[in-house]
């Protein structure tokens, strides 16, 4: 049986962020294993028009340079630089400007199969981790100084702290018993990679409109990756029109700013809700990314929420390490809990008062967003809060 100092469940962006991080901030001096379900096939390496991607924002690139990834990412990204929200069929308008706010860019858009070939090549790269790949975790067993995790080959392996980063509905989270609350915010997400007639050239765009709202975002070859949010009857017959209905009825809640949707990739659909666990830690395990929390896709925050949740822990880890060597102790968890608290509240909150400010069809509560949208270009002192949240610029 081999022992670490730190099992992690999952090597998705925040597992495999972790890890690194850890190993970077402890200078190679702890064990690891990351646990992973799924192997990266050949055919995943070679993104296609219809890969999906994600936002990273300004915070997140920052995090990512401190642990020397972000050259890893340079080659694969598209550069957000201006970022336009409004209300369909409204006044409100509010521009946000990497010019204005005095950076190269707000953020920056990156396609999955591309993260997902970079963080490979960095865990095998890694002498001080182990990666287990493509196995599951069948049973885990707690004891006061200890984790015990068996595998679906067999193996078991002993941890002083085990980490859930393996997704929403963590079945590591399950078996340990740790609650999952829901919220259904009654929307699915249609989402789809486009061309325009106009190339968007570093533009991102969120839309609301009467049923949801849509968001377009910059990616390679001028294309735009588009998460469009309805509710469930709509998209369903959304999934099963031509390209031509589609992008009529894509342009129409949309608008002209790109001018024609010229081409509509293969779309897929799924249900929008906020998942999250109210405690991020238990007996020597902690709880990170969309394990924690999984958000709507309005603002983009949720995975840029989950990276901080890394930094956190990394940190955290690199100081228990220092002070007692045990990198599972109470004292660590009680902290990261802490540090977590208020910015994944508040930015829980934010998310789904947007959700339901903005799906919201009371004649005041639309003269009360449009009016806010406006201010938001106006007035600096309730600009730059949203802002620097926008980019990830918050306290951890």
């Amino acid at each position: 049986m081999k022992c670490y100092d730190i099992a992690i469940i999952g090597a998705g962006m925040a597992g495999a962020t972790l890890a690194l991080a850890v190993d970077r901030l402890c200078l190679g001096q702890l064990t690891i294993a990351v646990i992973e379900a799924y192997e990266m096939n050949e055919q995943d390496a070679h993104p296609g028009f219809d890969s999906r991607a994600i936002a990273l924002s300004f915070g997140t690139v920052s995090i990512l340079k401190q642990l020397d990834l972000w050259h890893r990412f340079e080659e694969f990204v598209t550069a957000i630089t201006d970022i336009e929200i409004s209300d369909r069929g409204h006044l409100g308008l509010a521009d946000i400007t990497a010019q204005q706010e005095h950076v190269e860019s707000l953020g920056y858009v990156v396609e999955l199969e591309n993260v997902g070939r970079i963080y490979q090549q960095a865990l095998h790269n890694c002498q001080a981790i182990d990666y287990f790949c493509p196995l599951k975790v069948t049973n885990i067993e707690r004891t006061v100084e200890k984790v015990t995790v068996s595998l679906t080959d067999g193996q078991v392996i002993d941890t002083r702290l085990l980490v859930a980063a393996d997704g929403a509905l963590s079945e590591s989270c399950q078996q340990l018993n740790i609650p999952l609350k829901e919220i259904d915010f009654e929307q699915f997400a249609v989402i789809a990679n486009v061309t325009t007639e106009i190339k968007p050239q570093g533009r991102a765009f969120e839309r609301f409109t009467q049923t949801g709202p849509v968001a377009f975002l910059p990616m390679s070859e001028g294309r735009s990756s588009v998460v469009w949010c309805m509710p469930e009857d709509r998209a369903k017959r959304m999934m099963n029109v031509d390209e031509a209905t589609l992008i009529d009825a894509l342009q129409k809640d949309f608008g002209w700013r790109l001018g024609k949707i010229t081409k509509v990739g293969m779309p897929a659909c799924y249900p929008l809700l906020l998942r999250y666990r109210e405690s991020m830690v238990s007996h020597r395990f902690a709880i990170i990314g969309n394990a924690a929390q999984t958000l709507h896709p309005i603002a983009g925050q949720g995975f840029n929420l989950g990276i901080r949740d890394v930094m956190s822990l990394a940190e955290e880890v690199g100081i228990a390490y220092q002070a007692n060597g045990d990198v599972g102790c109470y004292s660590m968890l009680s902290r990261y809990r802490q540090r977590r608290e208020l910015d994944r509240n508040q930015t829980m909150s934010l998310t789904s008062s947007l959700v339901h400010c903005f799906s919201n069809h009371w004649p005041a509560m639309r003269v009360g967003r449009n009016l806010g949208l406006l201010a938001i270009n106006y007035l600096p002192y309730i600009k730059q809060p949203i802002v620097k949240r926008t980019m990830g610029l918050v306290e951890r």
